[in-house]
């Protein structure tokens, strides 16, 4: 049972890599809190999976690309806070909520690259900003990025893109937050098996192959190898981990 009361935040925390990280998380002994968008019974499950690990969790409907409910979000937040713990601190955010988008540049449109900067970048920067003044000093951001900031495949230009800027950032928020004692981190999984996308990697049995023949370790990867990872940067284990950005991705295209 958690005695300390560290707390995470998860955002995109009701399915794929996100309930995966929120539970590595959870069993590492902290409590959680998650957002999800759109389905608010995967969001109770995962829940319901974490209280049953003996700690507390709590899950808040938030769309991460419109900053504009990000005010009544940190309010809805420390009021909960507040009420369960007595403070409204929190030691860590995870900014891993986001969607794919795999059309060639020659086709993107307007809509569809302002669609992806809103969710990868400008949601991720403002909400940042508005958690900051709640996160403990010696806690941690880690912001999940992406192999394909590294590895190019035809038709990510603009999620890539969009990721290596959030890497970027991470690294001016460290050198910004060092006098908080305030980590920030990226993990960049490559390819892993997850409705993400479509489950283009999951269920295209070619895509699939394909990715595996160019990975060191012989597979695609699958969430349990992405939630573990993410613990171990909300731990103090990680404590002079800072500023970095960490592949996990099985050696894909070395």
């Amino acid at each position: 049972m958690n005695t300390t009361n560290k707390i995470a935040l998860v955002t995109g925390g009701s399915r794929g890599l996100g309930k995966n990280m929120a539970l590595a998380i959870a069993k590492k002994g902290l409590d959680i809190v998650i957002t999800y968008n759109t389905n608010k019974a995967a969001a109770d499950e995962v829940v319901t999976s974490i209280e049953a690990m003996g700690q507390k969790a709590k899950a808040f409907q938030l769309d991460t690309s419109n900053t504009k409910l990000f005010d009544g979000f940190v309010g809805e937040l420390s009021a909960y806070l507040e009420e369960t713990y007595q403070h409204k601190n929190l030691d860590f955010l995870v900014n891993n909520a986001g969607t794919g988008l795999y059309v060639p540049a020659i086709e993107t449109t307007e809509e569809q690259l302002d669609e992806i900067f809103n969710i990868h970048y400008k949601g991720v920067f403002f909400l940042t900003q508005k958690v900051l003044p709640y996160i403990n000093e010696g806690g941690g951001i880690v912001n999940i990025s992406s192999g394909l900031t590294r590895i190019t495949m035809p038709g990510s230009s603009v999620y890539g893109s969009l990721k290596a800027a959030v890497e970027t950032l991470s690294r001016y928020l460290a050198k910004e937050l060092g006098p908080k004692k305030i980590r920030v981190n990226v993990l960049a999984p490559g390819a892993i098996e997850t409705d993400f996308g479509g489950g283009r990697t999951r269920d295209n049995k070619e895509i699939n192959a394909h990715i595996a023949s160019l990975t060191a370790l012989g597979r695609v990867g699958l969430p349990n190898d992405i939630g573990g990872v993410v613990a171990f940067l909300c731990s103090d284990d990680a404590g002079w981990i800072n500023g970095q950005r960490i592949e996990v991705s099985g050696g894909q295209a070395l």
